[in-house]
């Protein structure tokens, strides 16, 4: 086993009232990686999560931590702790109390239990915070204090379940950067679960994309956003224009009524292929220089750019454009080779 592999499954089914969660599922995680588990609600990211953490014992298959077969261990002897969505902290403590907790039931001495839970007070911003209960804290808080609680135990690993699924859009943008930046100042392994694509593409090392009980897609957030491996990938992360295509040969490739230059390569001639095409990487020109022409049937302002709707020889197109074109304008749409991205067709999604 590769030595910077901290967990390793090998095989995991879980099924619950013989429905089946978790399918043969294997995966390496290593050391110090900060991983995100992606995918719609009912795929199984936080059900792999509970495993990690020993909260649920797999059908078949292997937990190892560090090489070790961990299955059967209940969570209180792994070197895990989880964070989760409510982060149950104890309202009758205060917030040193909240985080000395864990040590405490250790017998760590006193002395070792305050410095630590200072060291940590520190780490997530909540220094002078120590004697304030709990319940008059704001949501981020009340988060971070349950991140001081389960770091002070210095765990290996980290498991946080959706932590920031309470908080508002501006909060949970701040404490994204908060967790990366703990995770990266404590070295260790963050293992994270979230629906949302955002927070995956902004935080992570490697996002695991999930869905059904399966492992779509490994990767860096760039290799998951500019080379999805299947429609499903390019769907669920961001949005795309995904068109039935031909590869004609080597570097060029037919969709949309013209033949495009691309990059890809090593595909059958003549075969019959999904072709992604991302909104933003479209270039809006006048009609006479595009590839493509086509008429502007809806235009929506985002803030950032203008999403429109084109309609074009039969295809619907997401366009994102720092300008916006009329309603029933005719324009043109230039794609580069290198904005062009070419999977096999799925037999069916």
């Amino acid at each position: 086993m590769d030595n910077s592999v901290v967990v390793s499954l090998k095989d995991i089914v879980v099924d619950f009232d013989g429905e089946t969660v978790l399918d043969g599922l294997n995966l390496d995680i290593h050391d110090k990686e900060f991983v995100t588990f992606l995918g719609p609600s009912g795929c199984g990211k936080t059900t792999t999560l509970r495993v990690i953490g020993g909260f649920i014992e797999p059908k078949s298959g292997n937990v190892f931590f560090n090489g070790k077969d961990i299955t059967s261990l209940p969570p209180y002897k792994r070197q895990v702790n989880t964070v989760f969505q409510k982060y149950a902290l104890f309202p009758h403590l205060n917030v040193y109390d909240n985080v000395a907790f864990g040590l405490r039931l250790k017998k760590v001495d006193e002395k070792e239990v305050r410095q630590r839970v200072m060291e940590m007070l520190e780490m997530v911003g909540l220094k002078g915070f120590e004697r304030r209960s709990t319940v008059t804290l704001s949501g981020g808080q009340q988060q971070r204090v349950a991140i001081a609680r389960s770091l002070v135990n210095h765990p290996r690993v980290l498991l946080l379940d959706e932590p920031l699924g309470a908080l508002d859009l501006k909060l949970r943008k701040e404490m994204q950067i908060e967790l990366k930046r703990i995770q990266q100042s404590m070295d260790i392994t963050f293992i994270y679960v979230t629906h949302d694509q955002e927070e995956a593409l902004t935080m992570s090392d490697t996002v695991v994309v999930m869905r059904g009980g399966n492992i779509q897609q490994i990767g860096s957030p760039q290799d998951i956003y500019n080379e999805p491996k299947n429609a499903f990938v390019a769907n669920f992360i961001g949005e795309s224009n995904i068109l039935d295509g031909v590869m004609l040969r080597d570097f060029c490739v037919e969709f949309a009524g013209n033949e495009f230059t691309c990059v890809d390569k090593g595909f059958g001639a003549k075969e019959f292929v999904q072709v992604v095409v991302r909104p933003e990487d479209i270039r809006v020109v006048p009609a006479i220089q595009g590839q493509l022409t086509g008429i502007v049937e809806n235009v929506i302002f985002k803030g950032v750019h203008f999403e429109m709707h084109v309609r074009q020889a039969g295809y619907d197109w997401i366009i994102h454009s720092t300008q916006a074109s009329q309603v029933g304008e005719l324009i043109g749409m230039c794609i580069g080779p290198d904005e062009i991205h070419i999977m096999h067709r799925a037999e069916e999604e």
